[in-house]
């Protein structure tokens, strides 16, 4: 906003800097910690230190660069948009007039609108891959986590310029879809969901669960059958597709709920004998270890790296009965993902952290085996969700929240706050407020706290109204809009601000004008929590506003100036809520 201003200055102190016989100036800017009025800051130490280089000085550099700094300030006096300049310690801190600040910062974000806080393209393609869910399984809150943080990653990267490509990769096949299978045609063939298809299929799981645990002999049956898969047996093949789509239009109908989407579907099955091909490779150029019939296909990943220390262990990569395992099959999926794209910059992968280890041999391997793009391969690791009680979300055990449950209990929650909120909505108005609250609050919920912390979830921070959550940052973004619309007219027209701005006031614009720059963290950093953060102190510096500086009862030239503030914080709220994909509703 101020890239003239700073232009000037940099064209000043290089101007400067000739002229005083000293070297060409390195200048990085910085931003001076908020601290109630904004600034920006440089340092000369670099250039103290390359002029007693140059001229083989004994020079104290601390006190030449203060030097140089109380000079250059002296030189630009009170430069345009600025309303102080001061050396201090070897730096050079310009502060911006805090009137001439806050226009530039509404004027920004009212004419960008819904564009505001984006970056420009930066002509970088970014795989994410999240979710991964597995077939013939529920779908519970434990997945809520990986959905919604990638999601949520590919908007926040999105935002920040970059071509995102979303790919998901469901478990379709290994032991687990066999023990379902085997239990189908066991006991339940014939059989065919009619609705809540992921609960019936959670439910078929957790039974075959229960049959094997009770009757360990039967463990016998589900391999006999794994190698029926293994050799493509017609009978089961075409039992397993048939199936597998149940499960496939489950997770849509989800997915559609959820508002996500993907661009590509890769499948277990889809690398499982290009995972092998793979390993053979690895096997006749020495990288892999072939130890069947008595032991496994290894990759012994230390004593390759000719390592002293325990770091990356032994990689499995095929059984010894030759059937696949993740880590034939990640091999695979990493070469596939590589060559469909081969222009991606980077290729993310959110998995929970438990698999921190397993990632780190993988791409390992990839980069021993001569893979250059096995360097652009980078684990997102993010914790668990647990229920109250710290108690852990296991379909086997079946102690799990169904995500078609959660829904329909939070919408119920929230659809008894909308209306005691709203008693004259329409009923159908009514539901569709309730339902943007739950889904936000849900949402939110995933993403608050850092990736790498565990997620306990419950309805009541969930749906705080008050507190860190979605319905509470919706609700300011509902206020903002209830003054314009009591207000009726044009949002005014653009002026510096013919009064002295409250703390209040000048907080909000401060948080506003951050939002370029929390996106850009938040994708550089891949931590959506920095943006949700954000969010949150929007909206709660926003109703610190609203609670402290009356708007449309102040006389015409402060109420003209708070209702710019206000039409540009909701349009930052919105914009926020928008790559956090949370819905900003009209009414609460």
């Amino acid at each position: 906003m101020f890239e003239l201003e700073q232009k000037r200055i940099d064209e000043q102190i290089r101007a400067y800097c000739a002229h005083a016989g000293l070297p060409e100036p390195k200048l990085q800017w910085s931003w001076i910690p908020f601290g109630g009025h904004w600034g920006i800051s440089t340092s000369f130490f670099q250039l103290a230190s390359q002029e007693a280089r140059e001229k083989g000085l004994k020079t104290n550099v601390a006190e030449r660069a203060q030097a140089i700094a109380s000079n250059v300030a002296e030189v630009l006096g009170q430069p345009q948009g600025f309303e102080r300049v001061e050396a201090v310690r070897g730096y050079l801190n310009l502060y911006f007039s805090t009137a001439e600040y806050t226009r530039r910062v509404l004027d920004a974000v009212l004419t960008e609108g819904g564009q505001f806080g984006r970056g420009d393209s930066k002509g970088e393609r970014v795989m994410v891959e999240f979710s991964q869910p597995n077939t013939h399984k529920a779908f519970h809150v434990g997945h809520l986590r990986s959905a919604i943080l990638g999601d949520v990653l590919a908007r926040i990267l999105e935002a920040a310029g970059y071509d995102v490509v979303r790919a998901n990769y469901p478990g379709d096949i290994g032991l687990h879809v066999v023990k379902w299978l085997w239990n189908y045609m066991q006991y339940h063939r014939g059989e065919k969901p009619q609705q809540d298809i992921t609960r019936w299929m959670g439910d078929l799981y957790l039974e075959a669960s229960k049959r094997l645990e009770a009757n360990p002999d039967l463990e016998a049956e589900v391999r006999a059958l794994y190698v029926r898969w293994d050799q493509r047996d017609p009978e089961v093949v075409a039992l397993w597709e048939e199936t597998r789509q149940w499960s496939l239009d489950g997770f849509k109908a989800l997915y559609e709920l959820l508002d996500i989407r993907f661009d590509v579907y890769y499948f277990n099955s889809m690398v499982e004998q290009a995972g092998k091909l793979l390993v053979n490779d690895l096997i006749d150029r020495g990288i892999a270890s072939d130890e069947r019939p008595d032991g496994a296909v290894v990759v012994k990943l230390d004593e390759l790296l000719g390592l002293d220390k325990e770091k990356f262990r032994v990689l499995v990569v095929l059984r010894s009965d030759g059937t696949a395992l993740y880590a034939t099959e990640d091999l695979a999926l990493a070469a596939r993902k590589f060559s469909d794209y081969p222009d991606l910059a980077k290729s993310l992968y959110v998995v929970d952290v438990r698999q921190s280890l397993h990632f780190q041999q993988v791409f390992k391997t990839l980069e021993i085996a001569g893979y250059p793009w096995a360097a652009r391969c980078q684990h997102i690791p993010y914790e668990l969700v647990t229920l109250p009680g710290n108690m852990a979300m296991a379909s086997r055990e079946g102690t799990v929240v169904l995500l078609e449950d959660l829904v329909r209990e939070a919408t119920a929650r929230a659809l008894e706050i909308v209306r005691g909120k709203n008693p004259d909505l329409p009923a159908e108005k009514q539901q569709e407020i309730a339902q943007a609250v739950a889904l936000g609050a849900i949402r939110y919920s995933m993403i608050s706290r850092e990736n790498t912390k565990v997620v306990t979830f419950d309805w009541e921070t969930a749906l705080d109204f008050d507190g860190q959550a979605a319905p509470y940052i919706q609700y300011a973004y509902v206020r903002a809009g209830s003054i314009l619309r009591k207000w009726g007219g044009d949002v005014p027209a653009s002026s510096l601000p013919a009064y002295e701005l409250s703390p209040a006031e000048v907080q909000l614009v401060e948080l506003i004008s951050r939002l370029p720059r929390e996106i850009q963290t938040a994708a550089d950093d891949y931590r959506p929590m920095v943006l949700s953060n954000l969010a949150y102190e929007m909206a709660k510096a926003f109703n610190d506003f609203y609670n402290q500086c009356p708007v449309l009862q102040a006389e015409p030239a402060v109420r003209d100036g708070r209702l710019r503030l206000v039409a540009a914080a909701r349009q930052a709220i919105g914009n926020a809520l928008s790559v956090l994909g949370v819905i900003a509703p009209t009414a609460m």
